[in-house]
């Protein structure tokens, strides 16, 4: 692979036919779902840059169906996770079978092998469990009795959890959470979006009434398109002193690693994109710099009062853009 800098920039109407994609996939999760732009945006620019979701709210608010909604908009393979505490890694993975014909051993593909694959409440999954997921989204490929598997492109893993009801629940790791490159919380509807969901409940559920409107191929198209936006020199070292600054911050205790600043300039390239813009600016990185961020920092003890994502609105108002 080339390097970065030697890339060929992205044309406008590369550009345009990328940020179109994201476009139909964005109208047809609206026409079933009630969800927020910016929380949309999110999940689209994680699905552009080769991330993955985690969606942590309170149950009822449209987790599920906001995934299965972007599952659905896009003509490939999905499949769904239901985790509970008796899950086990070959359930999510595959696993080797004796076929008695043939008298060998052969691999049956578990559910992430699938483009999208929803994990609902992961964290009702065992430790054990979740762990058989690292390897899947870091690499994007699996190991059974010393076998490597590819998984399919593209590849997007959308978790769910809720922040209430602990009791039989497994809280993830930081090991694990690192791996997602963006954490949304839906939050609740207003009054009007609301009002029109209750109006929109008698004509059942309108998610499985939803058809593919873009391929699996456009999606990689647009990918390959994300990864040639450029970022200057001093947009990467704008970056780097938001990284610093979370690891200095008193209140934390552990800060921005190096991969997070990597999750965070793809994921802006991706935004830069979806703008229509062959470059990243400061305000791709101020935008995504809470649901990049904010779930990689662990608080110090000492820190009452204080959340996450303030430390990084911190750190976004203390360093200086270009």
């Amino acid at each position: 692979m080339e390097p970065v800098d030697q890339l060929p920039p992205v044309a406008p109407h590369e550009c345009e036919a990328a940020a179109a994609t994201a476009r139909r996939i964005a109208e047809n999760v609206r026409s079933a779902v009630q969800v927020q732009g910016r929380t949309l945006e999110h999940v689209l620019v994680a699905l552009i840059a080769e991330g993955h979701v985690l969606m942590e709210d309170y149950p009822g608010v449209g987790k599920t169906a906001l995934a299965r909604a972007l599952a659905r908009s896009v003509d490939c393979q999905f499949a769904r996770i239901q985790c509970t505490a008796d899950l086990l890694p070959a359930d999510v993975a595959g696993t080797n079978v004796y076929n008695q014909r043939e008298g060998r051993f052969e691999f049956r593909p578990g559910p992430v092998f699938a483009n999208v694959v929803i994990v609902d409440e992961i964290n009702r999954a065992s430790p054990r469990t979740q762990s058989g997921l690292l390897e899947c989204m870091q690499e994007r490929r699996v190991t059974v009795d010393v076998h490597t598997h590819e998984l399919a492109r593209p590849f997007l893993v959308l978790a769910t959890q809720n922040p209430v009801e602990y009791e039989g629940t497994y809280p993830l790791p930081e090991a694990q959470v690192d791996r997602f490159m963006v954490r949304v919380s839906l939050g609740y509807p207003d009054l009007d979006h609301e009002v029109a969901m209750l109006g929109d409940h008698g004509m059942g559920d309108r998610v499985e009434l939803l058809e593919p409107v873009v391929t699996a191929a456009d999606v990689l198209a647009a990918q390959e398109v994300a990864t040639r936006v450029q970022a200057s020199q001093p947009l990467r070292e704008y970056l780097v002193r938001l990284l610093a600054r979370t690891r200095e911050d008193a209140r934390v205790d552990l800060g921005a690693s190096p991969r997070a600043g990597l999750m965070l300039l793809r994921a802006a390239k991706a935004r830069a994109m979806l703008y229509g813009r062959g470059h990243v600016e400061p305000d791709d990185v101020q935008a995504l710099a809470r649901p990049v961020l904010a779930h990689r920092l662990v608080l110090a003890p000492d820190a009452v009062g204080v959340g996450a994502a303030a430390v990084v609105a911190d750190a976004i108002a203390a360093v200086p853009a270009l």
